[in-house]
């Protein structure tokens, strides 16, 4: 084993090993100690990433660790092993370079809370089951990792459990979660069935093989084999991913500390639907109706979350459905087979919205817990690092040149008006919506929290002030890699040679024929262009109703009732929350109360006390046989003496 396998065994290793010093020894440290211990082993596992990245750039093969046999039962075999291509070193420079930010923040951020220890334990185990995931070499250990970022976004949205609403939230996360889980399960039973393998590399090699089995019809379902199951996986990436109609757990996650949501929006857990769906791709390419599905779905998504963005008011809701529309971007490109278009924008999506949120932080945290934009405004002068790392922030998701944001979300938008069919047209027309309606609601947020002047508390405004440097610095980087990370990917249209693209053609799987027949570099040019002149438009008009006209939108919507009805909706998040409680939460409750009082309590609780009843009964009536009394014994015995005696008699009888 050489020095980059045995890096790529220790990347995770050490996150794990964060977990356990904090977790056992952490009570006994000081609120530093556990801050440097959790940071420290988050930076070394990024250390480690860097040299196996560096050895997979000189070789041009894959970095593997096999560490054990795991399962070895008839036709299941598995090996519980890493490997570092072209795709998944990509996500664990991601995993923990931001991770390692996040982490760093956190120090600052996190002190003075009262349970230090335990935030750096829950937040090293996160990104250790999450690099289990994306380094995993088959699916049955990426399902290890799949459950354990599942496990740690309960752990770490409800990390302050004495509130019941963060309580809730965690809950709500887990149980979503399991519903989207269930689907990825039956997918992998899927593909063990057609490839009696899980490991990823077997069942890339066996596709050409199988095809036949994989394009057949199943018997009395009117889709194919390979449809079912990369509809199942996509049902998975619905839940981890937060699409429609598994969205509903992402918002609530807010309840977490700002530096969690942080970690879940931007480099790890919504990240994982999106990878996956990459790592199979040479499965989804021979599914044309699940990618447009998936294309639609994310469609869908990105419009619909994006409008509510719109009209949230909280500065982290605002950034939670600004996530959940970005994914859906992500899963526009992977439905239109532009996989590494979307793994790009997974990736400087990290950088920005990693940026924002620790931004958002930032400013709660001077504002003395405050959250609502409302209140806020005015805090540019008092916060300068961190208002200009956030407006970059926002420049970068805008769409804005030559920032990050404009490379990879432009390529999404043009590979929607590229799609196969008829399809384009509406995958077109609502990506550029909902990537219009992201320059809008992101400087309506630098406006309302930044520029004009200060309203709500007088006193929160007087003690706002900037973060200490473990915050700062943070944000310096990710806005560093905000402006930088694009050029990445410079699109052959602009000169540049799409290194990204192609670093990661080799493991990704070619786009079906026609998925380009419409491609003309003048139409790629026009919806450059196009975008671009958008997004200057709604972030401008965003600035000049609030920074100039402030009062416009309450005078609007006072002139027009309707308008404010509609508002109030979109606002209250189209009430799908109320919805999914009566239709879904009420009656399942319902079910298990009358299930509980006519199966547990009338049928099992009455069997087992009935029973437990003739026991006692027989019980106490054989326990006076032997109440411990001579006479007592002397008459039994009597009594069994001449049972034995009369016995004898009638045998003798009937003998004679």
């Amino acid at each position: 084993m050489n020095d980059a396998s045995r890096c790529l065994e220790l990347v995770p290793l050490l996150c794990l090993a964060g977990f356990l010093a904090n977790g056992l020894f952490g009570r006994r440290w000081s609120r530093d100690t556990a801050g440097v211990v959790g940071t420290a082993a988050s930076v070394a596992s990024f250390l480690c990433a860097v040299v196996v990245a560096r050895e997979l750039l000189r070789t041009d093969l894959p970095v593997r660790a096999d560490l054990w046999s795991w399962i070895d039962i008839g036709e299941l075999n598995v090996r519980f092993g890493f490997v570092a291509d072209r795709l998944s070193v990509v996500m664990l420079l991601v995993v923990t370079g931001v991770g390692s930010l996040i982490h760093l923040y956190s120090v600052g951020y996190m002190s003075h809370d009262s349970s230090p220890a335990r935030y750096f334990a829950y937040l090293n185990l996160f990104m250790f089951s999450m690099l289990v995931l994306v380094l995993a070499d088959n699916l049955l250990v990426m399902f290890v990792g799949w459950e354990g970022v599942g496990l740690c976004s309960y752990l770490l949205i409800g990390f302050w459990f004495e509130d019941p609403e963060k309580a809730s939230a965690g809950k709500k996360a887990f149980i979503v979660n399991r519903i989207g889980d269930f689907g990825f399960l039956l997918g992998l039973f899927g593909i063990f069935i057609v490839f009696h393998s899980l490991d990823f590399d077997t069942i890339n090699n066996m596709i050409p093989a199988v095809q036949d089995r994989l394009t057949g019809n199943i018997p009395v379902f009117p889709f194919t084999m390979v449809t079912a199951i990369t509809l199942c996986l996509f049902v998975g990436a619905t839940g981890k991913s937060a699409q429609i109609p598994l969205y509903v757990w992402l918002p609530d996650a807010m309840a977490g500390p700002t530096p969690v949501s942080a970690l879940i929006h931007a480099a790890t857990m919504v990240t994982a639907g999106v990878y996956m769906i990459a790592r199979l791709s040479h499965l989804f390419v021979l599914a044309p109706a699940t990618l447009a599905v998936v294309a639609g779905v994310g469609a869908a998504t990105a419009v619909f979350a994006a409008l509510m963005g719109l009209a949230q008011n909280d500065i982290k809701k605002v950034l939670a459905y600004s996530t959940v529309s970005q994914l859906g971007l992500m899963f526009v490109a992977m439905g239109t087979a532009a996989f590494s278009a979307g793994i790009f924008h997974l990736f400087t999506h990290a950088f920005f919205k990693a940026l924002l949120f620790l931004g958002a932080g930032s400013v709660i945290h001077a504002m003395s817990g405050e959250q609502d934009m409302r209140r806020m405004g005015g805090l540019r002068g008092r916060m300068p690092a961190t208002f200009g790392t956030m407006f970059i922030g926002a420049l970068a998701i805008a769409g804005i040149p030559p920032f990050a944001g404009f490379f990879s979300k432009d390529e999404i938008i043009w590979s929607a008006w590229n799609a196969p069919g008829p399809q384009r047209i509406v995958l077109g027309v609502l990506a550029s919506l909902a990537s219009v309606m992201t320059a809008f609601y992101m400087f309506r947020l630098i406006a309302m929290t930044f520029l004009g002047s200060g309203r709500g508390s007088a006193e929160a405004h007087s003690h706002a002030h900037e973060s200490p440097w473990t915050m700062t610095l943070p944000l310096a980087v990710l806005a560093t890699l905000s402006c930088v990370a694009g050029f990445l990917n410079v699109p052959e249209l602009l000169h540049g040679g799409a290194r990204f693209s192609k670093f990661l053609e080799p493991v990704l799987a070619a786009a079906p024929a026609h998925a380009g027949e419409h491609a003309s570099h003048g139409a790629e040019a026009g919806v450059m262009v196009l975008s671009t002149i958008l997004a200057f438009a709604a972030g401008g008009a965003a600035l000049w109703i609030y920074v100039k006209h402030p009062g416009l939108p309450a005078a609007f919507f006072r002139r027009s009732p309707a308008l404010a009805g509609l508002h109030a909706i979109v606002r209250d998040k189209f009430y799908i929350d109320e919805f999914y409680d009566r239709a879904v939460v009420r009656p399942i409750r319902t079910t298990a109360l009358l299930l509980w009082i006519f199966v547990d309590v009338l049928v099992i609780d009455m069997t087992v006390n009935v029973a437990a009843l003739v026991a006692e009964l027989l019980s106490e009536s054989l326990r006076r046989l032997q109440d411990g009394l001579i006479g007592t014994y002397a008459v039994w015995f009597l009594a069994g003496s001449m049972l034995v005696l009369g016995y004898f008699l009638w045998q003798l009888g009937g003998a004679g």
